[in-house]
């Protein structure tokens, strides 16, 4: 069994937790690849031994069983920078708060190994956005795709801004806003969601536009199919305005023609059996928890 583990750099209370996981891989005789800087940081401690490691570049192929991400949300967003189309199972280690990926508490890190050898677990395959521009965003270079959301939104002002909106070359509207969000089905639970979008379950075949603060009191978040290629210009007051791809932010002219359409490729996440998507919602969410039910 072949294991990569990845964790941001400031995440360095999950030193123990690695340490435990080491274990219990040891234990079942595998082979383990740590990501570069998330090495160097944990090796500073001095109870870590010597490990092969990854970057975006080398180190990583499809002959991995299993991607364990340390840390939030966040870390496994940046994660599936590493793991592009490369089919490896992503599963997360929550060393925060309880996430909507990152799901596995810390404290049972060991039943990671355990409950994926055994079997007790089953894989979904989570959908992304990519994006496109008339004259290239080279601040994505070749990561221009999404597991959560891409937005364009204001930049250097407080004014809105105007999206103007095509769904496969027919006009939709333009959204007078601070911003639009076009959600994956994994996204819904994110920004989307804080702005009033659908929760969606992740397997389900569509794309979500959500607008951001919009001026025009009738626009309603809005589900189409997967298959859709939207088509946004942006104009405003200022020059530019920002696109960003989950965590990742570019800048651009007003008036570019912007493309959003599935990407090529899906991730695979490790859904197990005690850590469900529905399970998660009830935490996160405190569905249920009302007395009346």
């Amino acid at each position: 069994m072949k294991v990569a583990i990845f964790g941001q750099t400031y995440q360095d209370n999950a030193l123990e937790y690695v340490v435990e996981l080491l274990e219990e891989l040891q234990i079942n005789g595998a082979q383990v690849s740590f990501e570069e800087d998330f090495y160097n940081l944990l090796y500073k401690s001095g109870k870590l031994g010597s490990y092969v490691t990854f970057d975006h570049n080398n180190g990583l192929d499809s002959t991995f069983d299993l991607f364990i991400s340390f840390g939030g949300d966040g870390t496994i967003l940046r994660a599936i920078t590493y793991v592009m189309n490369l089919g490896i199972p992503v599963v997360g280690v929550n060393t925060g708060h309880l996430g909507f990926l990152s799901t596995f508490k810390k404290e049972d890190v060991r039943k990671v190994v355990q409950e994926f050898v055994s079997g007790d677990y089953t894989i979904v395959e989570r959908s992304l956005v990519e994006v496109g521009a008339e004259s290239g965003i080279p601040e994505f270079g070749d990561f221009n795709f999404a597991l959560n959301e891409i937005t364009v939104s204001r930049k250097d002002t407080t004014s809105m801004i105007r999206v103007e909106t095509y769904l496969n070359k027919e006009y939709l509207t333009s959204y007078w806003a601070d911003g639009l969000i076009v959600s994956t089905p994994t996204g819904s639970t994110g920004y989307s969601l804080s702005c009033g979008g659908p929760v969606m379950v992740p397997t389900a075949k569509s794309l979500v536009l959500t607008p951001i603060a919009p001026h025009n009191l009738n626009a309603r978040p809005l589900v189409v199919s997967d298959t859709t290629e939207i088509r946004l210009r942006v104009s405003g007051r200022e020059e530019h305005h920002l696109v960003s791809l989950d965590s990742r932010i570019a800048s651009l002219r007003n008036g570019t023609q912007i493309t959003v359409k599935k990407a090529g490729f899906k991730i695979k996440m490790i859904e197990y059996t005690s850590e469900s998507f529905l399970k998660t919602l009830r935490n996160k969410l405190l569905w249920g928890e009302d007395k009346r039910n």
